[in-house]
């Protein structure tokens, strides 16, 4: 079983060769999640300790490897340090803190809107400067033309309602991140069965209750109240999700800051899209 003093939730630093970027994991017990890079949260197939340290082993997702990946960890004065082996096979050296609490606001009163969605693209800017910028104001809305860079507001929030306007071609994806960290999914799965990766989900970790979104084409609603890292999401106008937990950052997220105020940012390198609105009401 693993040892007490590494159970929790912990965001982690991954420090690569290419570039430091965001990960996740949550040990209890004898068992664990994991999130990469990119991706969903994966179960791992073993967490073992020693009075050292910890070693996960998860099975492969979306990366190119042939083997299992390997995750090893121990305590530091800050937290969690170790190295993982990467897509290459190569062992890369982690840093990891201790997730945030972050309760909920029981009675959060909202203020006015702030419309993200405006006559040009000065709320925003590019996630990324290797990838091309799709991102255009268009008469129906912010639209992503093709695959791209994801499009990141330059105002950051806290706790907050969200309502979002969109929609999207035949076989599209995209997603919205809540403080750059949590993704409300957006795809096309019209009348496919509610799953962790569908419509509405908050990808990877929270299936809606109910797939609500509608053809591809068609314009949807959804209201997402996010507060600490709590979660209640309506979708054309049913309840999906509820006042649920979400465990951790997802895959692409920005940072694991998750006790710091964060972006709204809109995912554009997966498929077309337009949202003709993004208004926040954050908490006074």
């Amino acid at each position: 079983m693993a040892s007490q003093s590494f159970e929790g939730r912990w965001g982690v630093t991954v420090h690569h060769p290419s570039g430091d970027f965001p990960s996740w994991f949550e040990i209890t017990g004898s068992t664990g999640q994991f999130v990469g890079r990119f991706g969903s949260a994966r179960k791992a197939a073993s967490v073992t300790s020693t009075e050292d340290g910890f070693e996960f082993i998860l099975p492969k997702q979306y990366e190119g490897r042939t083997s299992d990946m390997v995750l090893k960890g121990h305590r530091t004065d800050t937290g969690l340090a170790g190295t993982y082996l990467d897509d290459q096979e190569q062992w890369v050296e982690w840093t990891a803190i201790a997730e945030p609490t972050l309760p909920a606001n029981e009675t959060p009163v909202f203020g006015d809107g702030i419309e993200l969605v405006g006559s040009d693209l000065s709320n925003w800017h590019a996630r990324s400067a290797d990838m091309a910028n799709n991102w255009s104001i268009i008469p129906a809305g912010l639209d992503n033309a093709t695959v791209g860079t994801d499009l990141v507001s330059n105002e950051k929030f806290s706790d907050f309602k969200l309502i979002a306007e969109y929609r999207y071609p035949s076989g599209s994806n995209s997603g919205i991140y809540l403080r750059g960290r949590y993704e409300f999914q957006v795809v096309d799965d019209h009348g496919d069965a509610p799953h962790v990766g569908g419509s509405g989900a908050i990808y990877g970790f929270l299936a809606p209750t109910k797939n609500a979104i509608l053809p591809p084409g068609e314009w949807n609603t959804a209201e997402i109240t996010l507060l600490g890292r709590w979660i209640t999401v309506v979708l054309n106008g049913t309840t999906i999700i509820d006042q649920q937990e979400i465990p951790g950052i997802t895959g692409g997220a920005l940072d694991v800051n998750e006790g710091e105020l964060g972006p709204i940012f809109v995912q554009g390198d997966h498929g077309p899209v337009t949202y003709r609105r993004l208004t926040v009401y954050p908490v006074q």
